[in-house]
């Protein structure tokens, strides 16, 4: 693997630089799914509902999607490496109290502080690899590695979060990642180099940092409400609307301001606006399918936590293998655009083969549709990411990162909000078999999801070759 490559010596370096990024971000991707596999455990402990007990995921998801753009744009300003270690720590510290958590609000608190540190390493770690991996076929293959490898730890998580639980409880989902976290904090401050801030006479847009965090943070609180509430209820709709406001602002803030967090015209650059809209999309058709998956496996079939776990362990070596290995060798043969249509369309195909789900259902029953839904996000989030940095600058490498980021990361609360709301609405009782019929629905959705992701992929252009030396289709 060619990389921005001079002599052997420091090429084990840039590969000990990657491994390394990729440890710190692997271990954001696995929290955000080990502690889901433990919810019910958690929930057994401190007795409380199955709504209450969703803030321990959401408080996560808020806090790690509020401050991706931020936490990008200020590596670009005052130095990727001084952030992503920053990152790290506080990511280890969080963990650790969060493990000694006596009460769920504790619990909740730990959880969401995690999240910023969360933020703060994955995207200044993705800027790092981008500046990393020159473009082409060399940053291609890097990213599917990349890429695979985090979304292969998504349901890794679920493996080892069910295991965890079993024999060790539920506090172990915390402490893992405590000696991991410190570990990587000093391989980090040893090996990964010093640069200083790469934007000219940079300076942090306060206003632009503020109004797009603070209506961010808005935005994934509302989607998370929504989740239990219902999109049209009260505590919905009033932090949705005031999202609204922020983020207005933030768009009237960038449009006047000399050094802008987040310039504008950077959207309309090439492939990124499209990218992230996909991203967006796919990521909501992904987080709300596996949560309807994991509660469908142990509420519903009955199944316990280190078994539903075990059962994710296919698609996780999906991941591994066609992310890692195959997407990026699509994405060289034939392009940006043809991969993104194949994938949105194996997304579309593997949901609505799993509406036919029913309370007297086993696992080898979803088994084909969890396939071929894995082969479709295994090869699809690669090429969203390759089409959403493509053409990026020096100095834009956490805008970039961010922003794509940020996308995915909405999606995800995003998600599971649209289809709990559509769960609950058809859920004619409150038995197992109304239960089910609700999730249907809800597949059913995802499944039209992924046609819309067929549409917008359709609009993909594949970026010019002045970008550096990206294959077009042959």
């Amino acid at each position: 693997m060619a990389l921005i490559g001079q002599d052997s010596k420091s090429l084990v370096h840039a590969r000990l630089v990657f491994a390394l990024i990729i440890a710190a971000v692997f271990l954001d991707v696995v929290d955000f799914s080990i502690i889901q596999v433990a919810l019910p455990s958690i929930r057994t402990q401190f007795l409380v509902s199955l709504a209450d007990s969703q803030w321990i995921v959401g408080a996560y998801g808020i806090t790690m999607a509020g401050f991706l753009l931020l936490s990008g744009r200020a590596g670009d300003i005052y130095g990727q490496k001084k952030l992503f270690i920053s990152g790290i720590v506080l990511f280890t510290i969080a963990s650790a109290v969060g493990g000694f958590a006596p009460s769920l609000l504790s619990l909740v608190i730990s959880r969401a502080i995690q999240g910023i540190g969360a933020a703060i390493s994955s995207v200044t770690a993705f800027a790092i690899f981008i500046e990393l991996f020159p473009e082409g076929k060399e940053r291609n293959r890097a990213l599917g590695i990349f890429i695979a490898v985090l979304s292969a730890g998504f349901a890794a998580g679920s493996v080892a979060g069910g295991f965890l639980t079993v024999a060790f409880g539920w506090r172990s989902v915390m402490f893992i990642n405590v000696p991991i976290g410190i570990v990587a904090a000093i391989m980090s401050q040893k090996f990964l180099p010093h640069a200083a801030g790469r934007l000219v006479n940079g300076h942090l847009d306060l206003p632009g940092a503020l109004t797009v965090t603070g209506g961010l943070l808005l935005l994934v609180y509302a989607l998370t409400v929504a989740a239990t509430d219902g999109i049209s209820s009260l505590s919905t709709m009033l932090p949705l609307a005031l999202s609204v406001l922020v983020l207005g602002a933030f768009v009237v803030i960038e449009s006047r301001s000399k050094a802008p967090l987040m310039p504008l015209g950077y959207l309309r650059r090439g492939t990124v606006l499209t990218a992230n809209v996909l991203s967006l999309i796919l990521g909501a058709t992904v987080a709300g399918l596996s949560f309807i998956l994991t509660i469908y496996l142990q509420q519903i079939l009955g199944y316990s936590a280190s078994e539903a776990g075990a059962g994710f362990l296919p698609g996780a070596i999906i991941f591994f293998v066609v992310g890692g290995w195959g997407a990026s060798r699509l994405v060289n043969r034939y392009g940006i655009r043809r991969v993104l249509v194949a994938s949105a369309a194996l997304i579309a195909t593997g949901s609505a083969m799993l509406i036919g789900i029913s309370p007297q259902g086993d696992y080898l029953g979803i088994l084909p549709g969890m396939i071929l839904w894995a082969l479709g996000a295994s090869i699809g989030f690669p090429a969203i990411n390759v089409a959403a940095i493509a053409g990026t600058k020096h100095g834009e490498e956490g805008l970039a990162s961010g922003l794509i980021t940020t996308s995915t990361r909405l999606g995800f609360p995003l998600g599971l909000a649209v289809l709990l709301t559509i769960a609950a609405a058809t859920d004619p009782a409150p038995d197992a078999a109304g239960v089910v019929t609700g999730f249907r629905y809800a597949i059913a959705a995802a499944a039209l999801l992924g046609v819309l992701g067929v549409l917008v992929a359709l609009r993909i252009k594949e970026p010019p070759k002045s970008y550096g030396n990206f294959p077009g289709p042959q």
